[in-house]
């Protein structure tokens, strides 16, 4: 295996990581990432076995967890109930009881207020140039995500802080202060969040954390920990994702001087589905190895870890004919852009529903939209998304 140096903050990284990820599968389905110390896997069908490899997990065997500095506990201490972060059985009971109150039916049934929503929000946007981040891509998901819980919509500036501060705990490179910004805002989101699911145990209403607090499976119930991690699981890592993939995906397609055209009923899912994989919002996802087994030619020990590359799977040639060619109408097979396994992104029909009602609705009422600055991605790698999207219609 190779072994490769590249710094997950360098700048030339951060804007176009595809080269690095050529350059490492050209050496195999494996690396060694120097700057994280760990095993990647970088070709689609490593990456594709890794999230399916029950000998992986996301929990670290016994042993093996690393130690938690003790100004990150209240952060890790909501990370203990995520399932996420969790294997069966844990992970399995939660799943299955978040599953009975976020249900396709309900997600369906959001299409027409996601609808009304973009439009509202194409409405207030200011003339001339305008972040396209800040005023439609970050708004559209938290609100929803919002009302889908029953959070007061004004809530939702307040909630996209706390998420924002909590995610960073992810990026390469963090710092002290990103540290204690991240528990703070911890502490204030579960602050918030116990209150509101007790209110919700004495006064239910037709809304998600009611449902979550109904939810009942051979008389397993949530506990409040559970409910609140659940809700927070829910906005933080459904909003970076749905925030990020709006943005690649529209300066995709102005990359590529498309629009309404390959948006329409016919191209809709196709071009959904190679938005998501031509730059998907995810890059990277771990494991830890549970036992001792060879993997794609190399022998992993019990606790070793595994980098799944997601971003790399999607634009590998032996899965994908011209992979680094943006296709709108290229068939639909499955990518690797919301994981796969028992671990695949609970969030993802959301996140298709609200980018196929979303872009066509922003196309169709700026037919004329054009780039008015060069988008800079941010440095917050394994997050893949964009610092600000400038544009003029």
């Amino acid at each position: 295996m190779k072994t490769l140096h590249k710094s997950p903050t360098d700048p030339a990284f951060v804007q176009a990581p595809y080269d690095f990820y050529d350059q490492a599968r050209a050496s195999g389905p494996l690396f060694f990432w120097a700057e994280y110390d760990k095993v990647c896997a970088v070709s689609y069908d490593a990456v594709a076995a890794g999230l399916r490899d029950r000998r992986f997990g996301r929990e670290a065997p016994a042993g093996f967890a690393p130690a938690i500095p003790d100004h990150l506990a209240p952060f890790y201490a909501v990370e203990t109930h995520s399932m996420l972060e969790l294997e069966a059985p844990r992970h399995t009971r939660l799943r299955g009881l978040v599953m009975r109150a976020f249900t396709s039916r309900r997600i369906k049934a959001l299409a027409p207020e996601i609808a009304q929503l973009s439009h509202e929000l194409m409405d207030a946007l200011p003339a001339g140039e305008f972040d396209l981040l800040q005023e439609f891509a970050q708004k559209l998901p938290v609100i929803i995500i919002a009302r889908l819980l029953g959070v007061p919509e004004e809530m939702a500036p307040q909630l996209l802080r706390w998420s924002n501060a909590m995610v960073s705990m992810y990026q390469a490179g963090r710092s002290r202060e990103v540290e204690d910004a991240a528990v703070t805002a911890t502490e204030d989101f579960v602050a918030f969040m116990r209150g509101y699911v007790e209110s919700r145990r004495n006064s239910p209403r037709d809304d998600l954390i009611s449902e979550l607090i109904a939810a009942e499976e051979a008389g397993e119930k949530l506990s409040t920990d559970e409910l609140i991690t659940t809700c927070i699981l829910l906005l933080n890592a459904g909003h970076e994702a749905t925030v990020h993939a709006i943005g690649n995906g529209v300066k995709t397609l102005l990359d590529h001087g498309m629009g309404a055209g390959v948006l329409g009923a016919d191209t809709l899912d196709s071009c959904v589905e190679e938005l998501l994989r031509y730059d998907p919002p995810l890059h990277m996802f771990d494991r830890y190895a549970n036992e001792d087994f060879d993997f794609f030619g190399h022998s992993f020990k019990r606790g070793d870890k595994i980098s799944l590359l997601l971003g790399a799977a999607n634009r590998d040639p032996e899965t994908w004919d011209e992979a680094h060619r943006f296709d709108p109408m290229r068939r639909i097979r499955a990518n690797s852009s919301f994981g796969a396994g028992i671990h695949f992104c609970i969030g993802a029909p959301l996140a298709r529903l609200e980018l196929k009602t979303a872009l066509p609705i922003l196309f169709e009422r700026l037919p004329e939209l054009k780039l008015a600055r060069p988008p800079e991605f941010a440095n917050n790698y394994h997050f893949h998304g964009l610092s600000a999207l400038w544009l003029r219609a």
